[in-house]
């Protein structure tokens, strides 16, 4: 008799309409960032953050064992100087908004907090199991005041309604209000 840790499921494996089915999930949501990313100008970007070096998304198969992909606009990954807004889709987990502020730009902690961000409590700007799944993130003005001169990443968990256009909506409206606090940082 077989030991079922060593069998292989391959009723899954051979399962193609869920692999699919997930498939069609990945490229509805790369369009949804195509679309967002295409609904920011470089301009904005630029006036929110003269050095921003635009936009990219990215896709990577295995953020603790799921997929996921991002949308980087600014693109400025200078751990002093630097600046970047992250849309993160982690599949199984959901849908995030990170800044990444370099630790020599002035921060605009209240406007942040008053959106619902949460300030990352790691030793790496992008450790999201840790922020995410660990919960290593505050809102405590002490703590926030204790990372003062040291890059900071602010995160929040956004909605995911079911249609891509709410979808790009929201999202759409998430980032020009980071946007809108422009002023905040010169």
């Amino acid at each position: 008799m077989s030991d079922s840790s060593t069998q292989l499921d391959l009723k899954l494996w051979l399962d193609l309409s869920l692999i699919d089915r997930q498939n069609q999930l990945k490229r509805q949501f790369i369009e949804v960032f195509e679309e967002v990313g295409n609904s920011i100008s470089d301009l904005e970007l630029k006036n929110f953050f003269p050095e921003s070096k635009g936009k990219k998304i990215s896709k990577g198969n295995d953020l603790l064992g799921s997929p996921y992909f991002v949308l980087d606009l600014v693109r400025n990954f200078n751990p002093e100087t630097g600046m970047n807004i992250r849309l993160l889709n982690w599949f199984g987990y959901g849908i995030y908004m990170t800044i990444f502020l370099g630790n020599s730009i002035p921060t605009f902690n209240n406007d942040l907090l008053q959106l619902g961000y949460e300030l990352g409590l790691t030793q790496k700007p992008w450790d999201y199991p840790e922020m995410i799944l660990e919960k290593k993130t505050t809102t405590s003005p002490q703590e926030i005041e204790n990372r003062n001169g040291l890059f900071q990443t602010w995160i929040k968990k956004l909605p995911s309604p079911p249609y891509k256009e709410q979808l790009e909506s929201e999202l759409i409206s998430e980032i020009k209000k980071i946007l809108l606090l422009r002023s905040k940082i010169e």
